[in-house]
């Protein structure tokens, strides 16, 4: 996967004495210490991370912690003290103030949290604004404006005003203008920060549909762990300036980094963010165009279960086939396409365990895990869905665990398959 963005040992010093501060930094001394010796304050600390070309990566931090300060300097608002932006294989911290505002335009537009609408302009005209500031066409500035609103689901108001619609409207037609360009990269402020919780996941869902449609690379802001958790394909968790931890959702919840990462994430809650695929058993199949009954209840009797998922030879889910299934087609002398039951409830492999959890617990039958192709990748049972949504102590585990045991003896499912 290519590299849109790199940030390579970004640092930034606000105050004076900054060349002392900085070679302080590159010494290896906290921000309190550089503080305390020079009186400059260190806004971003020696950071250094990638972002690939298509990615939502979320940088996330309490207030103080030089989220904000760190994306401003990737388009330049802010100028670093030391280190690198690359956007492509372009150094923005060297730039031009000529190419610099090229970059701004068209490589890498910003949302931020307020907004930024011009009353006195339609939706519409405000969709069109940085193109115009570009110089493009009306004609085509207006084709451009209309497709981004018809993107964000705006288009019937494109007439109207920035106060006859609510926040997360405008909203909206913010995060539309800065599509409007076409921008390669997209720089997230807090953009969501000021409005309504309700709306706020509105917005958030907003996003991840719009993501899947336009394909951006998209820098991500938040002060919100849930928030990130939810609409990031990586996050980079901040404090003091410095990155305690990148990777996703559920590696910063199963391996914190630090003491800090750690107690930052406890109380997450982390059936909102594991997944099928985090909580699934491999799963016993039998190939239906080469298979016969005898083999399905060989196979059943081996591994000592009752039910196989009835796959072709390339994993292509078919549905599920029992035991009782496999001894009427050798008695009745039929194949297992014939028999087997097409019924069989399944999953994608990135569905949410709470979504799980909705599906399964009122039935003992497993659930089938598939990918983006309809191929069985494992399978789920009750008490995986079950233990993924308690607490992970020592005694807590050890309970899960033989519920788990338990439920894919009754499932005729192999636990440890």
């Amino acid at each position: 996967m290519s590299k849109k963005v790199r940030v390579e040992h970004l640092t930034k010093i606000f105050g004076r004495r900054t060349q002392q501060a900085l070679e302080q930094v590159k010494a290896g001394k906290s921000k309190q210490e550089i503080l305390k010796e020079t009186g400059a304050t260190v806004g971003v600390h020696d950071v250094s991370f990638d972002v690939n070309d298509g990615e939502v990566f979320v940088i996330m931090g309490l207030s103080g912690s030089g989220k904000s300060t760190l994306v401003r300097m990737i388009n330049r608002l802010i100028e670093p003290t030391s280190g690198a932006v690359y956007i492509d294989d372009d150094d923005v911290a060297k730039m031009s103030k000529e190419d610099l505002r090229e970059v701004r335009r068209t490589k890498a537009n910003m949302v931020f949290q307020n907004f930024g609408l011009f009353p006195q302009r339609t939706i519409l005209q405000n969709t069109e604004y940085g193109l115009e500031v570009r110089g493009i066409g009306k004609e085509e500035r207006q084709k451009k404006a209309e497709e981004a609103l018809d993107n964000s689901g705006l288009l019937s108001v494109k007439d109207q005003y920035p106060n006859q619609l609510s926040g997360g409207m405008q909203q909206r037609v913010g995060l539309a203008r800065a599509l409007a360009n076409d921008p390669e990269v997209l720089l997230m402020d807090e953009a969501f920060s000021a409005l309504d919780p309700l709306i706020r996941r509105d917005m958030q869902d907003d996003l991840i549909d719009l993501q899947q449609r336009v394909q951006k690379t998209i820098i991500f802001i938040t002060h919100d762990l849930n928030e990130a958790l939810r609409i990031g394909d990586r996050i980079a968790l901040m404090r003091d300036g410095e990155i305690m931890q990148i990777g996703t959702g559920e590696e910063i919840l199963t391996h914190p980094a630090n003491d800090f990462v750690r107690e930052f994430t406890e109380d997450i809650d982390r059936s909102k963010v594991l997944t099928a695929e985090n909580i699934m058993e491999p799963a016993l199949t039998i190939n239906v165009e080469a298979d016969g009954p005898n083999v399905a209840l060989q196979r059943m009797r081996k591994e000592e279960i009752s039910m196989l998922l009835a796959v072709d030879r390339s994993r292509y889910l078919k549905g599920s086939l029992t035991a009782e299934e496999a001894l009427d087609a050798r008695k009745n002398d039929k194949t297992l396409k014939e028999v087997l039951d097409k019924n069989v409830r399944k999953v994608e492999k990135d569905t949410l365990v709470t979504d799980i959890f909705d599906m399964i617990y009122d039935s003992a039958a497993p659930l089938a895990v598939v990918d983006e192709e309809d191929r069985v990748v494992g399978v789920v049972v009750r008490g995986s869905v079950i233990g993924a949504m308690t607490d992970t102590d020592d005694e807590k585990g050890t309970e899960t665990e033989a519920e788990t045991e338990e439920t894919a003896e009754k499932e005729g499912v192999s636990a440890d398959a």
